[in-house]
This record gives C-alpha cells, structure tokens and sequence, in this order.
C-alpha cells in the first residue's frame, strides 16, 4: 500500500483522523484525547515561555549586554516564525506521530527516502533528547538558585547536588508521562495557564515595582548603550549574535506537537494550528517580558549576583526575597511542563522510528502498554539517555552548557531538510506533495517564509558552533558543534556498515487484513452512510 499516493478524507472526527493515518500507512495505535485546547496548550508548553527565558537569560545579557537582549529576540522570533510556518504546513500534511522525521522521506523519492529519512530521525532524536535534558538542567539550577537566594547566599551549588536533583527530577517525569493518555491530556489543558499567567504577572510585579528613576533609559534598552561586549575577544558584532541562543532555544522544538498528533483530534487542522498560535504568541510575549526584564534591571555589574540566575536576581531586588520566590515558584513549575511535554513528544519519536526500523532492537520499542495506552518502552528509554548529556556538568559547566546549543542546533538542522526537500520534489511523480488544510500556497508567501527560515537556521548554526568566550580552553569550549558532526557521523557509518540492509525508511505498519477491519470497524462504509441517512 503506498503511502503517498492514497487520497486523504478530511479529518472531521477522531473515527476519519484513523481513516487518514490508515491512508498514510499507519495502524491506529493510539487514543485521540487531545482536544483543541489541550493540544494549543501543549504547543505553548513545549516552548515554556517564562521558564526558558529565566534558563537562558544570562547568555545574550552577559555576553553582548543589555541591547543584545532585546533585539536579538525579535529578531530571531520573526525567523522562528517563518520557520514555525513551514513545519506547520507539512505538519498538517503528514499528520503523525513520527513528525517531521516521518513527513521527510514522503517528500523525496523513494530511492532518497531511506537516506533522508535516517538522517532526519537522528537529528531530530539528538536534538529532542538535548532539549529534554537541557531544560531539566535549567530546573534544577532554577530550584538550586532559589535555595540560595532563600538562605541569603549561605547556600553552595556543586556540580553533585546539580546532577543529582536533574536525574531525580527526569525520574520523576517519566513516572508521570506513564500514566495513561487521558490524564495526560487532562493535565496538559492547564500548562497553558500556568505558562502566560507566570509571565504576564512578571511583567506586571516588575513594572509596578520599579521606581520610575530606578528604571533604564531607552538608549540602555534599545540603543548602544546597552551593547557591552563581555566575550573576552570575540568582536562586538559576535558577542550581540550571541543573544540569539535565549530565543532560538526557547522557540525550538515546534514539531512536538506533531508527535502527538496521533493523539489530537482532528489533527491536521488543530496540530498545525497549535504551532502556528504559539510560535506567535509566544515571540510577542516574549519580546515584550525582556523588554521589562532589561528595563528594570538594576546595574549590570550586579548581575547574576549569588544566584547565579540573573533572572531571579532581578525579581529579588523588585519583589523582595518573599515575593521572589512565590514567582520563582511558578517559574519552575513552568519549566516541570516543558519537561513533561518535551519528554512525551521523544518517546512518540523513538517509538515512531523504532516502528520503521531505525533502531537495532526489533520493533522492541514501538510497542504500546495494554493497559495505559502509551509507549512505555520508549518512554523509559528516552529518560534514561535523556540523563546522559547532564552528566557533563560534573566534567564542566561550560561544557554542560553547549547541550543548550545543541538542542537549537540538531532540531532546527532536521527542520529544514524536510523544508527543503517540499520545494525541490513537490511535482516529482513519486512525491506530488498534498498540502492539508494549513497551506500557505505556492506563491510568493510560501517561498519567502521557506527560503527565509532554511537560510536563517544555516546562520545560526555557525554562530551557535562558536566558544562564547575567549580564549579558548578545553573547559570552556563550545562542545555543540563536536557532539553534532559526530552524531551524524556516527549515525552514517551505521547505516553504510548495515543498517542500509533493514532500514527502508518509515515504512507502513499495516497489513492487509489491518487495512480491512480499520476500514469496516473504525469508520461506517459509503454504504452505511447512506443508509443511516
């Protein structure tokens, strides 16, 4: 049965969003408990917009200073958008659970598909388990500062007491994404909430706190006053650039809701839509909450303080050491969603490529618990390497660090291939692209916001791959770029070595006899339609 050349009805109920996974070539595996609003709120979950900036404040403030804050996140939110754009577009399209990595060896031909498609799924692997593991990292340093602040700097943070909360905490989010479907979603519905109203109330506490006096001028905000190159050798131009990994990495990870698309109702209109409404909230809001973070920011010099959190610093001297807290509260529990959605969407994409093949393991792990309805196997996988990347901080926290890089680096790369392949094979007879109900058309729009986002995400992964700071010392090398290239080429030695001999690319899961109880038992046939009519 072919995968790209069935007819796909739209999907108007759960019953024909499993008719049109079926016509992509995939069983119904899951339950559809994912309503509108829960998937909306997962989507602005994954990116944690208060949690994640309070992460990764530190890098563009001190590194290119206040100004670098600023506009590098608008500039690199208006790129994310083009790019959040595109992946909703073949989101909708190809509306699995193996997102984008599934969705890229459907948009070459077939000759291509196992190659593009092994390439794809371990990027976007790589880049997801960087992510998980990144931002349990910013939690546990976020819980760690709050000790400090909460004990007057009385407090030490050591590399073991960092390492071992991070692993406790992954723990603890793998017992919870075991859980079955349903109480998934239902927990979800409230992210969102808990996400916009932590930051909105920032932005309020700050505001109406700060002295008007004690407020920065314009030209520290915006201007070059604020630019303050703190690289120890990099030029001024590299250190601003610099502020880009805050956003890059917080509006990264678009196709998570993908990977639970076969858990969303009415996926190829809610998924995509999902993104779309939260890549633009997000990098308005966003804009917006480091706009007043840098405006109520006290002196620079002062900045991360004993914390170590400049983020948490600020909220101290605004709110009080009591205030702060309760805020930082919230904020935590921010960064706990993201965790628990990010680690959810993994394990759908492990369990997708490991159902085509792309793991040494048989199949092992795309099998689903009887009794919860979910990927157990591939849940406790993910966790378990998802603890690895952490582990570096105990070898240095610099290099612990790059992990943040490289979850913007490997994700964004596996972004644009499929990106690129849509254009260049969309009228190929093997491919001939269907766009579903989220299209943004062949003109000029479509090509603009492609062109845009493949050769912004291509700038940033130089600038990305850079050390942060100079001189250069084994300790405070930038390991992204290393931890990137041998990824890939590791993964391409095994598939030249063997994995070409079993791996075909996603592949159906359907048998024949599948295809006809899916098709007679899920959905009633033409013919009953017009007989119950």
């Amino acid at each position: 049965m072919s995968m790209t050349d069935e007819k796909r009805p739209p999907s108007l109920s759960s019953d024909e969003d499993d008719r049109e996974l079926v016509a992509l070539g995939y069983k119904p595996s899951f339950k559809r408990e994912f309503t509108n609003l829960a998937t909306i709120s997962f989507a602005f979950s994954i990116m944690g917009l208060c949690s994640s900036v309070a992460t990764t404040f530190n890098t563009p403030l001190l590194l290119g200073g206040p100004s670098s804050v600023t506009w590098c996140w608008i500039l690199g939110a208006t790129m994310c958008f083009t790019l959040g754009s595109s992946i909703a577009e073949i989101v909708s399209a190809f509306p699995t659970c193996g997102g984008l990595y599934t969705a890229s060896a459907q948009l070459v031909p077939k000759k291509h598909r196992a190659r593009v498609g092994w390439v794809v799924g371990w990027l976007n692997i790589l880049g997801q388990i960087a992510g998980i593991s990144s931002t349990e990292f910013g939690l546990a340093n976020m819980i760690l500062a709050a000790v400090t602040i909460g004990k007057d700097g009385n407090f030490e943070i050591t590399a073991g007491k960092t390492v071992g909360l991070f692993t406790g905490l992954l723990i603890i989010h793998g017992l919870l994404n075991s859980i079955a479907t349903r109480h998934l979603a239902s927990l979800t519905k409230g992210f969102v909430f808990v996400n916009l109203g932590a930051t909105f109330v920032i932005i309020i506490v700050l505001l109406a706190k700060t002295p008007r006096s004690e407020m920065h001028a314009a030209g520290y905000v915006f201007g070059s006053e604020g630019i303050v190159n703190q690289t120890g050798g990099w030029n001024t131009g590299i250190a601003f650039l610099f502020g880009l990994l805050s956003v890059q990495w917080t509006m990264t990870d678009y196709d998570a809701t993908a990977h639970i698309s076969e858990e969303v109702r009415r996926a190829a209109y809610a998924a995509p839509s999902a993104i779309f409404i939260a890549v633009l909230g997000t990098g308005l809001i966003g804009w917006l909450l480091n706009i007043v973070l840098v405006l109520c920011s006290g002196p620079l010099e002062n900045l991360p303080g004993a914390s170590g959190s400049a983020f948490l610093e600020i909220l101290a001297l605004r709110a009080g050491k009591t205030g702060a807290l309760i805020i930082w509260a919230f904020v935590c529990l921010t960064a706990f969603f993201v965790v628990q959605t990010a680690l959810q969407a993994a394990s759908r994409t492990i369990y997708a490529f490991s159902r085509d093949g792309g793991l040494p393991d048989r199949g092992f792990f795309s099998k689903n618990s009887t009794i919860t309805h979910t990927p157990l196997r591939s849940i406790w996988l993910t966790t378990i390497v998802s603890i690895l990347p952490g582990l570096l901080d105990l070898a240095s926290p610099v290099a612990a660090n790059a992990i943040f890089s490289l979850t913007a680096m490997a994700l964004d790369l596996s972004y644009i291939i499929p990106i690129f392949f849509r254009r260049v094979y969309e009228n190929h007879p093997e491919v001939m692209f269907r766009p579903g109900p989220f299209y943004m058309g062949d003109g000029l729009l479509g090509w603009a916001c492609n062109c845009m986002c493949i050769s912004w995400t291509l700038f940033v992964v130089v600038i990305f791959s850079l050390p942060n700071i100079m001189p250069v010392t084994a300790d405070n090398m930038n390991y992204a770029s290393v931890i990137t290239v041998g990824v890939i080429f590791l993964a391409s030695a095994w598939y030249i070595l063997g994995a070409h001999k079993y791996y075909t690319g996603p592949k159906s899961n359907l048998q024949d006899d599948s295809v006809q109880v899916i098709t007679q038992d899920i959905l009633p046939t033409r013919k009953d339609k017009m007989a119950a009519a």
